[in-house]
């Protein structure tokens, strides 16, 4: 991530760099997808996680932005890095379905 971070950020909404970012945030995106589904078939499809997590829009909105933005990066990067920080918006807003399970397991 540091290196395509440095080059995306020294060749300024290039396509090629711009599309290779959104590979790493997009591989990123799908690693904590498998990752929820393994914590979930840990826990059990009944478990307060499970519940908690819910459909997981944010994980798999993300998913679908970032495939998205990858090709649109060739045409246009800049929309690309908009699309980037949707995501990015998207998950600073607090999600508080977690913390609402735990406190209602107890």
């Amino acid at each position: 991530m540091p290196f395509v971070t440095a080059w995306a950020g020294e060749h300024r909404f290039e396509s090629v760099p711009t599309a290779v970012y959104g590979v790493v945030l997009f591989m990123a995106a799908i690693a904590y997808y498998i990752l929820v589904r393994a914590l979930i078939a840990q826990e059990g499809k009944d478990s307060a996680l499970t519940r908690a997590i819910g459909q997981d829009f944010k994980g798999k909105m993300s998913v679908v932005l970032y495939g998205v933005a990858m090709p649109v990066a060739l045409l246009a990067p800049w929309i690309s890095v908009g699309i980037y920080a949707l995501v990015a918006a998207i998950w600073f807003i607090p999600d508080k379905r977690i913390e609402k399970q735990l406190r209602e397991s107890k």
